[in-house]
């Protein structure tokens, strides 16, 4: 247990709020993806960084760290390391899990699914 809080802690007890702070930013990416992408034949939903950016300038400061950890989790991929307004507006990100999965392996029960 080297390295993690213990259990019941305050530290921990803001670790798990993080960490569901984190998922639901996830969800809501994906979701938007879905919501605002195209679907492409092989079953993915494909959104260019451009277009999720402009969405985003309402809803969230922090679309770039979202999309990092969603692909760190294998929910999205895109080309490059980073992504950066104007330069990359034509990168494509794709969604690669339809929002029915996520949302299964995220432990949501089918009526808590929205437009999956």
């Amino acid at each position: 247990r080297y390295g993690r809080p213990e259990e019941g802690s305050k530290t921990d007890k803001r670790g798990k709020q993080a960490g569901t702070l984190i998922s639901s930013e996830i969800r809501v990416l994906c979701e938007n993806i879905t919501e605002f992408g195209q679907p492409v034949p092989d079953g993915t939903t494909v959104i260019t960084f451009g277009e999720l950016f402009q969405l985003y300038t309402s809803i969230s400061n922090k679309l770039v760290g979202i999309l990092l950890r969603a692909r760190k989790h294998g929910l999205v991929t895109f080309q490059g390391e980073m992504l950066f307004q104007r330069r990359d507006d034509d990168v494509v990100i794709t969604l690669l899990k339809s929002l029915r999965e996520l949302y299964e392996e995220m432990g949501y029960e089918p009526h808590e699914f929205r437009n999956a």
